[in-house]
């Protein structure tokens, strides 16, 4: 890289050893000892211990220095953020389609696919579709989805009154705060 040019965009240059560009470093050593001393000489000092010097903190004043294997707190780092990925869950918005002359059977499988969804911690929208001279039965439709949502109580909160757009009535259950894990 020539001088004056920054680091290509994506990739965060990490400061280590000979890239810290501050004066001076508040250096933090494995025998515990904290000072604050120029770079130049936090840097000597780590390499006579045979470890990287590694800034932990740049945004301090003055930014903290670390003395460490950089490999080592590179697999922290790498360690650190697999477990955060692992622990957080994306909701989604999982669909249940009806008609409004659903019969029972059907309707009772997509009630336990709904159940299954919120379970799992998802939204589920609820959606009746009208064709043709059905629209004029609009009624039907929110029946049947008052009646998902008392089915639904136990699981999952109703988000709003159904509502009618075009030629659909849809509501969102969401699941309640108890059943997340």
């Amino acid at each position: 890289m020539y001088p004056g040019r920054k680091p290509p965009v994506g990739r965060r240059r990490e400061n280590v050893n000979e890239t810290i560009r501050a004066r001076e470093v508040r250096a933090v050593f494995p025998d515990g000892e904290t000072e604050v001393m120029p770079t130049a000489a936090a840097l000597r000092k780590a390499q006579e211990m045979g470890l990287d010097l590694v800034v932990i903190a740049p945004t301090a004043v003055p930014p903290v220095a670390k003395a460490i294997d950089y490999g080592h707190y590179q697999y922290e780092q790498k360690k650190k953020a697999h477990e955060a990925k692992k622990k957080q869950h994306v909701v989604q918005v999982k669909e249940v389609k009806f008609r409004p002359n659903t019969d029972d059977h059907d309707y009772d499988f997509k009630k336990k696919h709904a159940i299954r969804f919120l379970q799992e911690g998802n939204r589920v929208k609820a959606v009746v579709q009208f064709r043709g001279r059905e629209i004029a039965h609009t009624d039907l439709g929110r029946k049947l989805l008052m009646r998902f949502a008392e089915d639904l109580a136990q699981y999952g909160q109703v988000d709003g009154q159904p509502r009618l757009e075009g030629r659909a009535a849809h509501m969102i259950v969401s699941p309640l705060k108890s059943l997340k894990t």
